[in-house]
């Protein structure tokens, strides 16, 4: 659905919010097409380079603003991750970003709780857990750099979410699926690339 030059121009532009947001600049955005003013969800992540360790990631999981807003507002965020102390200038160049466009979640259909883990393709499925006030999603690449198996997948969602890892066999449990098209610089400003995860 996304071509590479959609991915470039997401990619830079998620660089560029990112740089203008922690040099304390401001930043207007410009929809190369039609594309970006569809709703859509969308992840941005930045990841430390060489080493790619995680160094935030924030994003929209539902698609309820223009995919170029969406865009913005998870890019600026991800320098702000609670999980990690805020993004500082001397970390730009040492940084990649990562963008993951989301498909719509879908609710995954299960006749028992053990249908969800057949219903889990690894490299494809990202995962969103719900339970009560409990919320959690891992995106698509996730289980492959971790090397889960679907089960686990699942346990670790339920996780994210501040859940039990079984959490999905409890009565009242909702899992969606989604998938994301993924693209990501190469090294700090480098050239951006479709990031295969399957």
């Amino acid at each position: 659905m996304y071509t590479l030059d959609d991915g470039v121009f997401a990619v830079k532009t998620a660089r560029s919010v990112v740089e203008n947001f922690v040099l304390g600049k401001s930043f207007s955005l410009s929809p190369p097409n039609e594309k970006w003013k569809a709703k859509s969800g969308i992840f941005v992540t930045l990841l430390t380079y060489p080493e790619k360790d995680l160094r935030g990631c924030i994003g929209i999981p539902e698609p309820v603003m223009p995919l170029a807003d969406a865009l913005k507002d998870a890019a600026q965020s991800a320098t702000q991750d609670p999980r990690f102390p805020p993004l500082d200038k001397s970390e730009l160049d040492g940084i990649v970003i990562e963008v993951s466009i989301l498909t719509p979640p879908e609710l995954v259909k299960a006749k028992t709780p053990k249908d969800y883990v057949e219903e889990i393709k690894i490299g494809r499925d990202g995962l969103i857990a719900e339970l009560g006030w409990g919320r959690g999603l891992l995106l698509p690449q996730v289980p492959v750099e971790w090397k889960w198996n679907a089960e686990e997948f699942l346990a670790e969602t339920c996780m994210k979410a501040g859940l039990a890892p079984d959490a999905w066999l409890e009565k009242g449990f909702k899992l969606y699926k989604f998938q994301a098209e993924i693209f990501a610089e190469e090294k700090p400003r480098g050239n951006v690339e479709r990031k295969e995860i399957s």
